[in-house]
């Protein structure tokens, strides 16, 4: 076997080169990595097809077709009667570049486009790195439990819809989603939320992020002014960042969003707020406050976007009523999520709007978006309409405020009493999860990375601030994580509060 034969074979055992993988699809991916990392270097003669077939034990057929994709793309060349050679990867780019009007640019110019930077926006959206911080770990906040879903019921409900072969399921959602879906949205927002809806009102999109696109796409303009909660939920911002809108942040305390002269002087289009139990912190606005709220939009001519992104996890006592339910002037905007008391993967939301959006926000929803997924949205009718919802919640709710009251309880006993004065822990019945409001002098940005090298995501509650921050403390979710880990790594997690605490 040639050496360069023998390198495939390697490459070719590697995982990434999946044995189910087509062999001409296996070879030419194999062959393009070899040359990408310089193994197979420029100028190398690769074997003959009838050689390599027979070194590797596949067809010569297959060895053509996998040299033909390599020579079209620029890997190799070949001589007739000389062979099959590696490209000199440099050159062709370099001489690309050149012939298509590049070649009065030095080399130094020319390394520099090649790596144009981010715009200004793309930089400000790409900063904060947020995917990489929401892997499922101990304690990592805003994560559910779809571990609990239930996935027989999910699965025989999806193909009963698939055996009905409607045709009209597997096309665009042309007039904000499936309306059996949109029906019972209504019926349960109505009873469980107070909200004022009709089903109308209501368009299914895919999560709450794309309700907040829409939005900003739809009720403001380049450089117009967004109040929003500070601390915020960093969804938002990202993307009222990329839609280009100037961010006001404004303090919560416990009752809320509080405004002050200062905030009364500037003129915003969007007020974004997460009334019933605000991200990060979960202060629940007061009802004077939430009054006060719908005065300014009024005032102001601004929309109110309520995102009501947990509402089911609420642990003594019925839910509160939304902020929507209380809106006489047609100022709100309300959206919810599946993603949360489903399974994050499912990319259902929905957005109730004012009668007078109906008609715009509808036509933009299919330009803009062109929404899909009507199976997954009968199959979740059916999910709510037969009853199977309201028993998930139930069922989940248990778990969820079991779990949290145990978290309670370790923290607390593992911290002591001689650290009560300095540390607090949340105590509202609801969401997902725990505050834990450190000192001042607290570096909980330090903490959570010290948490971290234990294999325990929690975040740093000033991180979630715009403005200078005003308190520090650490977000420990409590969803995903079972009794086990909980005493397990609620330990870990205590022990690194008190080396942050003490002085």
């Amino acid at each position: 076997m040639s050496p360069a034969a023998d390198l495939l074979s390697a490459t070719l055992a590697q995982p990434e080169f999946h044995p189910r993988l087509p062999q001409q699809r296996r070879l030419y991916e194999a062959a393009k990595t070899a040359i990408h990392q310089n193994m197979l270097g420029a100028g190398t003669r690769l074997p003959s097809s009838r050689d390599l077939a027979r070194d590797l034990g596949i067809a010569r057929n297959t060895v053509i077709a996998a040299f033909e994709q390599l020579a079209a793309e620029g890997y190799v060349t070949t001589a007739l009667g000389s062979g099959t050679y590696v490209a000199d990867l440099q050159e062709l780019s370099a001489s690309m570049h050149r012939g298509a009007g590049a070649s009065a640019l030095s080399e130094a110019a020319f390394a520099a486009r090649a790596a144009a930077p981010l715009s200004r926006r793309g930089e400000e959206i790409t900063a904060f790195a947020a995917g990489a911080r929401f892997e499922i770990q101990p304690f990592a906040p805003g994560d559910a439990d779809f571990s609990s879903f239930p996935f027989k019921l999910w699965q025989r409900l999806q193909n009963r819809v698939w055996r009905e072969a409607r045709a009209d399921l597997l096309d665009y959602g042309q007039s904000g989603g499936y309306l059996p879906l949109r029906q019972a949205i209504t019926e349960y927002l109505r009873i469980s939320r107070s909200v004022k809806v009709s089903v109308e009102q209501v368009m299914i999109t895919a999560g709450t992020q794309q309700s907040l696109d829409l939005c900003a796409q739809l009720l403001a303009d380049v450089g117009g002014t967004a109040w929003v909660e500070d601390p915020c939920y960093w969804g938002a911002r990202r993307v009222f960042q990329a839609r280009d809108l100037l961010l006001h942040p404004i303090t919560v305390d416990a009752n809320g969003m509080a405004l002050d002269e200062s905030d009364l002087a500037t003129e915003p289009r969007l007020i974004y707020v997460t009334p019933s139990h605000q991200y990060p912190t979960g202060a629940v606005m007061s009802l004077a406050r939430r009054r006060e709220l719908l005065d300014v939009a009024v005032r102001k001519n601004a929309w109110i976007l309520e995102d009501d992104y947990d509402s089911e996890f609420r642990y003594t006592g019925r839910p509160l009523a939304a902020l929507q339910g209380l809106d006489t002037d047609n100022r709100v905007v309300y959206m919810g999520t599946f993603s949360k008391v489903l399974y994050p993967g499912i990319k259902v939301g929905y957005l109730v709007v004012p009668p007078a959006l109906i008609a715009p926000f509808k036509s933009a929803l299919y330009d803009l978006q062109r929404p899909g997924q009507l199976m997954v949205q009968a199959a979740l009718a059916d999910f709510i309409a037969l009853g199977h919802f309201t028993t998930h919640v139930r069922k989940i709710r248990q778990i969820y405020g079991a779990r949290r009251e145990m978290l309670r309880r370790t923290l607390v006993a593992q911290l002591g009493p001689q650290l009560s004065q300095s540390v607090t822990i949340s105590s509202e019945e609801s969401g997902l999860h725990l505050v834990v409001e450190l000192p001042d002098w607290a570096d909980d940005v330090a903490l959570s990375a010290l948490a971290a090298e234990s294999g325990i995501l929690v975040k740093a509650l000033s991180t979630y601030y715009l403005a200078p921050p005003v308190r520090r403390g650490l977000l420990v979710g409590y969803a995903y994580v079972t009794p086990e880990k909980i005493t397990y790594y609620g330990k870990l997690l205590a022990a690194v509060i008190q080396s942050g605490v003490r002085r």
